[in-house]
């Protein structure tokens, strides 16, 4: 007979072991972390706690996870009052790098907007914010359904930090939109490891919509 068909037989009579229950405690198997044999009990309970191990990890890593994104949404809830706040644009540009610095841990941050020549945004005419952006990075953004993570790879935008631009090793990029693409918030990181293609970027979503519409209460 083979081994298969025990298997098959055990299943299709589930009462087998009630009819020999001494048979439990006479089969042994090899332990699993160890040459010896156990009672085919001991196996089973050795199984349980296992799983019982793993079921308590991932839920201490679920756990974790939580308090992380309760602190990431206690900290976009203060930028967004402090953004509501801002009584101009230049207000609203220096607590929005201030909590990207101060509260996000971003080192560097910039942006940019297009569409507003000759002054359309109150007071800030002369704002680096305002300077012109080329053809091809307006694209580019207009292109991004979703904040793009990685590398640093255009050259324009990279310029937007200034003396930093040299250290920065991974950015974030989020389009600034009302009905068209007005803009771009960019996020640089010293570590190549802050902003990668694979991470998700739901909260960098929300922070670039929330930067837009921030925005467009100065147009």
């Amino acid at each position: 007979m083979r081994a298969d068909d025990v298997a098959r037989y055990l299943r299709e009579n589930p009462d087998f072991f009630e009819s020999y229950a001494d048979m439990l405690a006479e089969i042994t198997v090899p332990h699993p972390h160890g040459g010896r044999a156990i009672p085919l009990s001991d196996r089973q309970m050795l199984g349980l706690r296992e799983k019982s191990r793993a079921l308590e990890s991932r839920l201490t890593e679920l756990l974790q996870i939580g308090e992380e994104n309760d602190a990431i949404g206690e900290k976009m809830h203060r930028l967004s009052l402090a953004l509501l706040s801002a009584p101009d644009l230049q207000s609203l540009l220096t607590v929005l790098y201030l909590h990207l610095r101060e509260d996000f841990a971003v080192p560097h941050s910039a942006l940019r907007i297009w569409g507003a020549e000759g002054g359309a945004f109150r007071g800030a005419a002369d704002a680096a914010e305002l300077r012109p952006v080329g053809e091809q990075l307006k694209r580019y953004a207009a292109s991004l359904s979703q904040p793009f993570c990685g590398p640093s790879g255009d050259a324009e935008a990279a310029a937007w930090f200034g003396e930093g631009a040299s250290h920065v090793r991974s950015v974030a990029h989020m389009a600034l939109r009302d009905k068209e693409c007005f803009g771009m918030l960019a996020l640089g990181s010293e570590d190549v490891l802050r902003f990668y293609p694979e991470m998700g970027t739901l909260y960098l979503k929300r922070m670039g919509e929330l930067t837009g519409a921030a925005l467009l209460r100065f147009l």
